[in-house]
């Protein structure tokens, strides 16, 4: 069974977990790292006027769960998931310990985006993310930022260049050497996933 402990070190390894369509859950350490870069994050000008419009009400982890269910569902141009019930309740329990987080989008009281990840020491995780309206899980990914710059965030690891959208963020990416350099370092570091 899949635990909170099972997570928090694996993350400390540069490790993460995904499962397969039966359930069954595997573990990728990629050779090839994607990161986003908290000091060289770039949004684009359309977007940054989303943002600014106040188009979205932003949460932060009051509906951790329901924003990993909408990660985990069906999407156009994917029929299946990495997300199994087991993962949904492990980091259930990762939440509800203070080192799983959710940054949500709402519209009149609709959930219509977000995203979840981890967090240790200086570390953020990004898992997955989701949209039901444009942009919204862009401005949670910019929002996302924000907080961890002011809370002195250091490595923001988004795992795989999916898709090419990702590009225009700054995102980069780095070898297992140099991504486990930048682990080490962001785990001796204490930040904080507070309130701006």
């Amino acid at each position: 069974m899949l635990t909170p402990e099972h997570l928090l070190a694996a993350y400390r390894q540069g490790i993460f977990p995904m499962a397969d369509e039966n359930g069954t859950i595997g573990w990728y350490e990629p050779t090839i790292r994607a990161i986003i870069p908290l000091d060289n994050f770039v949004m684009p000008r359309r977007l940054a006027r989303t943002v600014r419009s106040g188009h979205f009400t932003l949460r932060y982890n009051s509906a951790f769960e329901a924003v990993m269910w909408a990660c985990a569902a069906p999407a156009p141009g994917r029929q299946t998931t990495w997300i199994s019930a087991e993962m949904v309740a492990a980091y259930l329990a990762l939440h509800q310990r203070g080192h799983a987080h959710s940054v949500e989008c709402w519209r009149e009281e609709r959930l219509v985006g977000g995203l979840y990840g981890v967090s240790i020491g200086g570390l953020f995780a990004g898992e997955s993310m989701f949209h039901h309206e444009r942009d919204a899980s862009k401005v949670a990914l910019v929002h996302l930022v924000e907080r961890l710059r002011v809370g002195g965030f250091v490595l923001l690891d988004s795992q795989y260049i999916v898709g090419a959208h990702m590009l225009q963020f700054g995102t980069v990416e780095i070898p297992r050497a140099e991504y486990h350099r930048r682990l080490r370092a962001a785990l001796r570091v204490e930040a904080r996933f507070g309130r701006p």
